[in-house]
């Protein structure tokens, strides 16, 4: 398992910049971070050891041994890369994700930034899952995390990778800074997730470029967190690019997710297939908003979204608004949204055939997720993600 896990130096604080206000700015009508000081964090400034050490893994995966990847693969810190291999981090660092968030702005002027560096040279093939796992052990830290994966022409490659507390009780901010470079006839499977503690904010700007005849199989599981938001953003530049986008959450108590995500069809005969599905327990909440571009000139675009939203209590809330932005006429783009109680007609016909119902409800709630699971070919990645999501029920339902 590659690991960069990481904590707080003390030397010295963040300024606290203007930050979005809560329905004054587009994007930001659903989660407030005016409670939110960014003054009171430190900032990360460097690597403790043995950070990793109270951290509870989200995957339990069958990695690859670095010590053994094929020639030309590079899985690093974004530090060692920038010192040993400048060229590709020059070339490719901040090519995606724009300055135009404040977060973004933070995370590109941190002194220090935590961060993975992954390279697939052309025509390689990887043929075992890479690793990689980020820790925040300290509470009253902020920590500006940076990923770039980067794979050329022909290459693939599957990356998991994991954002975690070190304690449950950690009170801390994560912003992350997410770059997938998916070449021509590549093909990259990433899965992120975050489990941290549920005192904690997590904002992310994550996005991708895939270019001709290129795959992208993207997975996104959003478990911790007290309050966050995240964006996901994957373009479709070169003509034949596909990209599947799965994501799931499974919240209680007060926690607050958002995921505003966005297909980007810029060429001709580009496929997207996209998924959410969230199960919400207590008083807690979900926004997830979608938004499908069409460019001018993308035509043949084939191009689904679909959020559904299951919440277990009259208290819980959730959101789900889909988007349609189209500038081509020869296109198949089409929407789904659901925000809905548990049927109790399912309910009664299993308990009609003898279930008591706690465990009619979880029969229930497990064949909701279990349509987001069936989305992977049988094997290691729905065993490791169904799992993960077994887990995370288990939590916030017993």
């Amino acid at each position: 398992m590659a690991s960069s896990a990481v904590g707080g130096g003390r030397a010295g604080s963040v300024p606290a910049p203007e930050l979005p206000t809560f329905k004054g700015r587009p994007g930001w009508e659903f989660t407030d971070i005016s409670e939110l000081d960014l003054d009171a964090y430190e900032p990360v400034r460097e690597e403790p050891a043995g950070a990793l050490a109270g951290a509870d893994p989200l995957f339990a995966l069958q990695a690859a041994d670095l010590r053994d990847l094929p020639e030309g693969v590079i899985v690093s810190t974004i530090g060692e890369a920038a010192a040993l291999h400048s060229e590709l981090i020059e070339r490719h660092l901040g090519s995606l994700v724009p300055v135009d968030d404040i977060f973004v702005a933070l995370n590109e002027d941190a002194s220090y930034r935590s961060g993975s560096f992954v390279y697939v040279p052309r025509g390689v093939v990887v043929p075992a899952p890479i690793s990689l796992t980020s820790v925040l052990p300290d509470t009253g830290t902020l920590l500006n995390q940076r990923t770039l994966i980067v794979l050329e022409e022909g290459a693939q490659a599957e990356v998991w990778e994991q954002y975690l507390s070190g304690d449950s009780d950690s009170e801390s901010v994560l912003n992350v800074v997410t770059e997938l470079v998916v070449g021509d006839a590549a093909h990259l499977r990433y899965v992120c997730g975050q489990s941290l503690s549920e005192r904690s904010w997590i904002f992310g700007a994550q996005r991708a470029e895939v270019g001709r005849d290129g795959v992208l199989d993207w997975v996104a599981l959003g478990f911790g967190a007290a309050h966050g938001r995240v964006r996901m953003e994957t373009r479709l530049s070169g003509q034949g690019a596909n990209a599947r986008v799965t994501g799931a959450y499974a919240t209680h108590g007060r926690q607050h997710i958002d995921f505003d995500t966005t297909q980007e069809h810029a060429a001709p005969n580009t496929t997207s297939d996209l998924a959410f599905r969230g199960v919400l327990s207590e008083r807690s909440s979900a926004v997830w908003k979608g938004n499908i571009i069409v460019d001018p000139g993308a035509q043949k675009t084939d191009a689904f979204q679909e959020s559904r939203n299951l919440l277990l209590s009259k208290r819980a809330h959730a959101d789900a608004i889909p988007g349609l932005e189209i500038q081509a006429n020869d296109v198949r783009c089409t929407h789904a949204a659901a925000v809905a109680q548990v049927d109790p007609e399912q309910l009664f016909y299993l308990r009609s055939r003898g279930l008591p119902e706690p465990v009619a409800k979880r029969l229930v709630i497990e064949g909701f997720l279990a349509a987001l699971v069936e989305r992977f070919e049988a094997g290691a990645v729905r065993d490791v993600l169904s799992d993960a999501l077994e887990r995370r029920l288990a939590l916030i339902l017993d």
